[in-house]
C-alpha cells in the first residue's frame, strides 16, 4: 500500500457554540490541513496519485474559508465550527473528488503548531 500526505492552510475566525470558555468569543487561526490518501496500484505513469492534483482539490475545498468567518459559512452556519466539524467536511469534500483507485485516510486540521484533530473512516 502506498500513502501520499500533502498540506495546506487558510486564515479563518470562528466562534464555537457553546463552549463554556473565551473560545466561544471570536478568534481566528490559520488552519494548517493535512490530508493523507492510500492506494495500492501505481496508475500508468507509475505513481499513486499525482501531488499536484491532490494539492489543486484540496486548495478548492479550503478556498471558500480563507479569510472568512467561518460561522457564516455553509455548513458552519448550522453546525458549530469545531475542528472535528472542519476535518469532517474537509474529508467528505476531499472524498467525493478524489476518483480512482485511491482512498483518503485522514485529514488532520492544526488549530496551532501544537493541536490538531484527525478525521478518518472505520473500515468496514
Amino acid at each position: 500500500m502506498y500513502s501520499l500526505t500533502v498540506k495546506s492552510h487558510f486564515d479563518a475566525a470562528h466562534a464555537l457554540r457553546g463552549y463554556p470558555g473565551d473560545c466561544a468569543k471570536l478568534h481566528g487561526h490559520t488552519w494548517d490541513v493535512e490530508v493523507e490518501l492510500e492506494g495500492a496500484r501505481l496508475n500508468d505513469i507509475e505513481i499513486v496519485y499525482d501531488f499536484r492534483d491532490l494539492k489543486r482539490i484540496l486548495g478548492e475545498v479550503l478556498e471558500k474559508f480563507d479569510h472568512k468567518h467561518l460561522n457564516e459559512v455553509p455548513p458552519f452556519d448550522r453546525l458549530s465550527p469545531t475542528g472535528e466539524n472542519l476535518a469532517r467536511h474537509i474529508y467528505e469534500e476531499l472524498e467525493a473528488r478524489v476518483a480512482g483507485a485511491v482512498r483518503i485516510v485522514e485529514v488532520k486540521v492544526w488549530e496551532s503548531p501544537q493541536a490538531c484533530i484527525g478525521y478518518r473512516r472505520t473500515k468496514e
